[in-house]
């Protein structure tokens, strides 16, 4: 009768103990706190377009400053197009002045995103001389005028219809950006869908001097 006690309290013992091991940890007042790891944000979802119109896996999102990737350090390439609605945009006539180019397609998630962004930089920079412009590969006009509407761009819209542009500034994704000094010197590039962190860091490397906020 003893052995058959002690038999029940051993398995009640047993019992007892694989309680405690399955219950949580406590998540509340007086629990530890995992210590916080940092890590890149992961870029949007959705696809970068090409410049042939396909579209492919997104790129890392980061901007590349004082690299030769985007020709950093270099004249810019020349860029010659017509303008959407009318004229032509010629980089070479606007030597002197900061210039902000963004290579897109209107089927590319990131480009949409990025727009009301290069808006908002292009309307509260325009007094220093800051000129935006988009240049849409591969895409016919109907539909640019119609993408650039839903948007209301505030600055001019290139359309590189065979692709010519985006080759001679090795635009391989979209959107692509380049920004210029007032010298025609690409002084920053990034590539992948960006945010205003990152615009406004690349944007100060044209604009000495002025204070840029995102």
């Amino acid at each position: 009768m003893l052995t058959g006690l002690a038999a029940g309290a051993g398995v009640a013992l047993a019992l007892v103990v694989g309680a405690i091991v399955l219950i949580p940890e406590p998540t509340g007042v007086g629990a530890a706190t995992p210590t916080p790891t940092t890590s890149a944000a992961p870029p949007s979802e959705g696809g970068t377009a090409t410049p042939d119109g396909s579209s492919g896996p997104r790129p890392s999102v980061r901007a590349s400053i004082g690299t030769t990737a985007f020709h950093v350090g270099s004249p810019a390439p020349a860029l010659d197009l017509p303008q959407l609605g009318g004229g032509q945009i010629n980089l070479a006539s606007l030597k002197g002045r900061p210039v902000w180019i963004n290579f897109m397609q209107t089927i590319c998630p990131p480009c949409v995103d990025e727009f009301p962004l290069m808006n908002g930089f292009a309307v509260r920079y325009a007094d220093t001389g800051l000129v935006v412009i988009a240049v849409d590969v591969r895409e016919d006009e109907g539909t640019v005028a119609a993408f650039v509407r839903s948007l209301n761009a505030q600055f001019p819209v290139g359309l590189d219809s065979n692709g010519a542009a985006a080759a001679d500034w090795d635009a391989v994704a979209l959107p692509i950006h380049f920004w210029i000094d007032r010298d025609g010197i690409i002084r920053a590039g990034a590539l992948g869908g960006i945010g205003p962190d990152v615009m406004a860091t690349n944007l100060g490397t044209i604009l000495p001097g002025v204070s840029v906020t995102p």
